[in-house]
Parts: C-alpha cells; structure tokens; sequence
C-alpha cells in the first residue's frame, strides 16, 4: 500500500476550474494505477478518473468527459485532476485511490485511499 494525500480542493463559482493533487509516498507508485473518486453527500462514491501505471491509459466517467484531465507524474508521485466547467453537481468530496486493478472504475480494485478533499461548486 501507500499512502496518499489529496490537495487543491475549495471554493470556486460555476464554470470555474481546479486542479486537484494527491501525494503519494512510497517507491512503488511507478507502477500502480490511481484513481479519482467522489462522493456527495447522501449519495454513493463514484467514478471520476483514472489512468494507468505508465499513464498511456485514461478513462473518465461518462459525465468528465472533456471536462476533467487526469495525469500522473511519476517522478514526483503525484497525480493530478484538471477540473474546468465545473457546475454544482461536481460538489463532493473528491478521492484519490492507488493499487494494481484491472479495471480503473472499480473502487473494490483499489487498496490505497487518501483522506479527501472537499470541492464545493457555488451556483
């Protein structure tokens, strides 16, 4: 496992952008895939990004589509979650996720999980 530590969340206004980032500590992030996921209140956890251990891979839910970009940079542990046109949907508390998977929107695939940031989209 590793441990992960999400930043970037806040405050922004409809049509806004953010960039999310999670810190990963331990040496085996290179080859691990990550994940974003999200959850508002009373409603459960979904899928939002994720993108393979080398980064050739992406997959975004339906709805992200050519709204959020997800990207890794390996020699700084980090992955990040490009947000533009955010709407008040996108409020939730935004979660990065790390393991080996199979399937990058399976949540149950992923064994490492950071502690989430909160991203409130203002009307």
């Amino acid at each position: 496992q590793v441990q992960l530590v999400e930043s970037g969340g806040g405050f922004v206004q409809a049509g806004g952008s953010l960039r999310l980032s999670c810190a990963a500590s331990g040496r085996t992030f290179s080859t691990i895939a990550l994940g974003w996921f999200r959850q508002a209140p009373g409603k459960e956890r979904e899928f939002v990004a994720g993108i393979s251990w080398s980064g050739s891979m992406t997959y975004y839910a339906d709805s992200m589509k050519g709204r959020f970009t997800i990207s890794r940079d390996n020699a700084k542990n980090t992955v990040y979650l490009q947000m533009n046109s955010l709407n008040p949907e996108d409020t939730a508390v935004y979660y990065c996720a790390a393991g080996r998977v199979r399937n990058l929107a399976r949540d149950y695939e992923y064994d490492s999980w950071g502690q989430g940031t909160q991203v409130t989209v203002s009307a």
